[in-house]
């Protein structure tokens, strides 16, 4: 929400349009370079913290092999506690060629009929992999039986399920609008392009706090909800905000937004090897996207001296 609000306050308004413009890009580059980098690094330092309470330790999900001798964790009865490696690899997979089109669409200019062709793409692609997904029929761990906010019965009536829908989607709308406007005071104020503030702080406010639920997960050794939380918002992130990007602004990327998103598209394919190889995936090569994260931030303090 808060790239879409930006947005339309640069479609919307003239003057201080170009910063909220900026302020949107920003904003939807950041979120799938914190979730392919920092979030990874999160779910698995918090698999190393925990280490001593889950049955695995620092492994995120046992070896798959044809000849059936998997660790003795993984027949445990009554415990999933293991990775559908299937499904997070195709999360990552998606996410790779989806990110990867819409950063090759920020080097070149588009005309306007390749541009609404590559938002169509982009919403197509995102429909395919949903309905992929919901048909995939992979493991997943318990979940939660009741997550509104209705205690009187088992189930909520039609019109309280709307009614917290709407309560939920106005705050989101309020808080989107007084985030921008903070980012581009921010922005004004230190002297500092609000396009970098905003690919840096969007995400480290809204994504990055959500990432708790793949803590707790890790925690309790549900792994694969843990890393689908994260995988899932990167595909996501990927297409559906890019389109509006790609749309109702000038999608030119530069030289600091294209190396975020390079760095992004390396912290997964990295965690896509290792999902696909026949090892067992640790903790360390989550911990891996902290370094990508790391230097990014170095490149952007360069940048910014060099701006100044």
């Amino acid at each position: 929400m808060i790239p879409i609000v930006a947005i339309l306050a640069a479609v919307l308004s003239g003057e201080g349009g170009g910063a909220a413009g900026e302020i949107g890009i920003g904003a939807i580059l950041g979120a799938p370079f914190l979730l392919a980098t920092l979030a990874m690094f999160v779910t698995g330092a918090a698999a190393v913290g925990y280490r001593k309470r889950r049955e695995h330790g620092m492994e995120i999900r046992c070896r798959e092999t044809s000849v059936g001798d998997e660790f003795p964790w993984c027949k445990t009865p009554g415990k999933d506690v293991v990775v559908d490696q299937r499904t997070i690899a195709r999360d990552v997979g998606f996410f790779l060629i989806f990110f990867a089109v819409a950063a090759g669409a920020g080097i070149v200019e588009l005309p306007l009929f390749m541009r609404i062709g590559l938002a169509a793409l982009l919403i197509a692609a995102y429909a395919y992999y949903v309905r992929r997904t919901l048909h995939s029929g992979g493991a997943l761990e318990a979940v939660p039986e009741s997550l509104t906010l209705w205690r009187f019965r088992s189930t909520p009536p039609t019109w309280a399920v709307v009614a917290q829908a709407l309560l939920s989607l106005a705050l989101i709308v309020v808080g989107a609008e007084v985030f921008v406007e903070a980012v581009g005071h921010t922005a004004d104020t230190i002297g500092l392009p609000a396009g970098l503030v905003a690919l840096i702080l969007a995400p480290l406010a809204t994504e990055l706090p959500e990432k708790i639920n793949s803590v707790i997960w890790v925690r309790d050794g549900k792994d694969t909800l843990a890393l689908g939380n994260i995988t899932g918002a990167m595909v996501f992130q990927s297409t559906v905000p890019v389109t509006f990007g790609v749309l109702f602004t000038s999608w030119e990327l530069g030289p600091l937004s294209l190396f975020a998103a390079a760095l992004a598209l390396v912290s997964g394919g990295l965690i896509y090897l290792a999902l696909r190889r026949d090892t067992t995936l640790h903790s360390w090569h989550l911990m891996v996207g902290g370094v990508f994260y790391l230097a990014f931030l170095v490149a952007a303090v360069f940048s910014v001296v060099g701006f100044s």
